[in-house]
């Protein structure tokens, strides 16, 4: 890769008022690798944001710093803030349950509880002492819509989770997600097991969602990100190479290694 310089970058960053989540010097370390290279990064609200970038340069591991899930990895070490509502959610002292509460995530592999639809939806609520069946069952209906499956399962509520098409288990992940009304939803390539007619599906869902979320996803899927985004990022090896407008990054890089890679002639 010595055709490429770099040291050079173009990162666009936005307003306060405009900027729902940002990282300052972010790094991670697994042990003693360093996976992610002191990233400065803001997030604009309402927006979809894409991360890019070959399988290994950290975009998966940036974006599970973004809601503490490194936490859960006993030999990773996350430096640096990252700060939502002005607070630094990376400090030691924060509740992480309740600011998972803020910012979601779906993951790769559809991942139900192995309960019924409805469970899956009001777990968060039973769990925190909520009883009510008239809360509850607009809290499913609800989130199922905002989802776009509740058409599919308002006659099978209490049928088992696992019954339902890898499709629709995403989609009752996005529900479950959005249930307890995050600011954020992370997406760690939700759509990779998914077959073209029900990414495409996701793809309208996230549409639909933006009206109320700010969401930030991982793919590895180029057209998908040029699709379904309104800024994509390019990491590379750790380090955050270029930020722009998804129409900029596939139609006018300002970096060589960023339109060799969109197009295919990286590597």
């Amino acid at each position: 890769m010595s055709e490429y310089n770099w040291n050079e970058r173009h990162i666009i960053t936005f307003p306060e008022e405009k900027t729902i989540l940002s990282t300052k010097d972010l790094h991670v370390y697994y042990g003693q690798k360093e996976a992610i290279k002191g990233i400065d990064m803001q997030f604009e609200k309402n927006k979809i944001t894409a991360l890019i970038g070959p399988s290994g340069c950290g975009k998966s591991t940036f974006l599970r710093s973004l809601n503490r899930m490194n936490d859960t990895i006993d030999i990773a070490k996350v430096t640096g803030e990252i700060t939502y509502q002005g607070i630094n959610i990376n400090a030691p002292e924060i509740n992480v349950y309740e600011m998972r509460k803020h910012i979601g995530m779906v993951f790769q592999r559809p991942n139900p509880f192995a309960k019924s639809i409805y469970k899956n939806i009001t777990f968060a609520y039973e769990r925190a002492g909520m009883r009510d069946k008239k809360v509850l069952d607009e809290i499913v209906e609800t989130s199922l819509k905002q989802a776009a499956l509740w058409e599919q399962v308002k006659d099978s509520l209490h049928k088992s989770a696992f019954t339902l098409s890898g499709g629709q288990q995403q989609k009752l992940c996005i529900a479950r997600a959005i249930a307890v009304k995050p600011d954020i939803l992370l997406m760690d390539e939700p759509a990779s097991n998914l077959d073209p007619i029900a990414t495409m599906q996701l793809e309208e869902t996230m549409f639909d969602l933006k009206e109320n979320y700010s969401i930030i996803i991982v793919t590895h899927n180029m057209q998908q990100a040029a699709r379904a985004s309104d800024y994509t990022a390019f990491f590379y090896l750790g380090d955050l190479i270029e930020y722009d407008k998804t129409k900029n990054i596939f139609q006018n890089a300002t970096l060589k290694s960023t339109n060799d890679y969109v197009t295919g002639h990286f590597g």
